[in-house]
């Protein structure tokens, strides 16, 4: 059902309030990365995963999406506490605990590049953009562990369509908010900030590739991705950029985080692929709330819909 929004909404009446439950702490990390052997308290983690849940402000705006899967979703407690946010520390546990603080007000996103009409865009730019949708993706984690998230948000191309890209932008590169100030676990992590990451000129303007600015109904939480990031379900959560503020066309293939941190272990495509192990395998994968593992999809189920993005090309070289 199409819930009529309203043309007033400002992002300032959405802003995130946080409210804290205090949780049992974590136990220790799963270590799922290398093809570990899950046991005892690392089954536990994923289980069960606890630590502050932040409540945010409800977004009455959106309508389904007919991109969605009908996969039981998890539950919001295991979403918001069972994070990847290296700015905001390393362990699962870290994001959900030290981002309360986050400031997210007078949020903008520039756009610039090969574009005919480069501007910056506030949240509340952003929230009348396009219809905002609930949109169920999955979730896969190069870890081997996966997610499935009701996401609220809208088409890619959406923007790009204002911005007009030109010709010549091949290459869309992303880049996140870093400041070391309010992200002081960040000189921990290992990794260069601000955290960057890319996609092919045709991967942002599939349909499937997400402006997402909530979850569950509700603004996002510091902890995943506040106020606005990326989701593309087919490729490794690492490629959903989060807390966006700078986004260029370009014309030539943009650097990446992980993909300069090792780019034996982290290709700059990254789709889901079972059959393409250059660390660790990535055949199975286990769901958070689930015991047991189940088989990798191709491009995490969604091969229907980008496959085609990919003919020809061999998908082990250009992992």
């Amino acid at each position: 059902m199409l819930i009529k929004r309203a043309q007033d909404l400002k992002y300032s009446d959405i802003t995130p309030k946080h409210v804290y439950m205090n949780r049992r702490k974590f136990l220790a990390e799963a270590g799922l990365a290398g093809g570990a052997i899950l046991a005892g308290r690392g089954i536990w983690n994923l289980i069960s995963p606890a630590e502050r849940v932040s409540a945010n402000t409800k977004l009455n705006v959106t309508v389904k999406s007919p991109f969605s899967t009908t996969e039981k979703q998890n539950t919001y407690k295991e979403v918001s506490t069972y994070n990847n946010y290296y700015e905001f520390g390393s362990a699962k546990s870290d994001p959900s605990k030290t981002s309360g603080n986050f400031n997210t007000s007078s949020w903008t996103i520039s756009v610039e590049g090969e574009c005919a009409k480069p501007q910056k865009f506030s949240m509340d730019d952003i929230l009348k953009m396009a219809p905002l949708e609930e949109r169920i993706f999955r979730h896969r984690c190069v870890e081997q562990w996966s997610l499935v998230v009701p996401w609220i948000g809208f088409p890619f191309g959406a923007l790009a369509k204002l911005v007009q890209p030109t010709p010549r932008a091949r290459f869309v590169a992303f880049q996140s908010f870093y400041d070391p100030a309010q992200m002081p676990e960040a000189k921990y992590a290992g990794i260069p900030f601000p955290y960057v990451e890319g996609l092919r000129m045709d991967e942002a303007l599939h349909p499937l590739t997400t402006i997402t600015v909530g979850m569950y109904g509700e603004t996002l939480p510091n902890q995943d991705g506040a106020p606005v990031r990326m989701t593309i379900p087919w490729k490794y959560g690492f490629k959903s950029i989060k807390s966006v503020v700078k986004i260029r066309f370009v014309k030539d293939m943009p650097p990446t985080t992980w993909n300069s941190y090792s780019s034996e272990a982290y290709g700059f495509y990254s789709n889901v692929n079972p059959n393409a192990a250059p660390v660790w395998s990535q055949a199975k994968e286990r769901r958070l709330g689930e015991f047991g593992a189940r088989p990798t999809l191709m491009f995490n189920g969604y091969g229907d819909q980008v496959a085609s993005l990919y003919t020809g090309m061999n998908l082990i070289k250009y992992y």
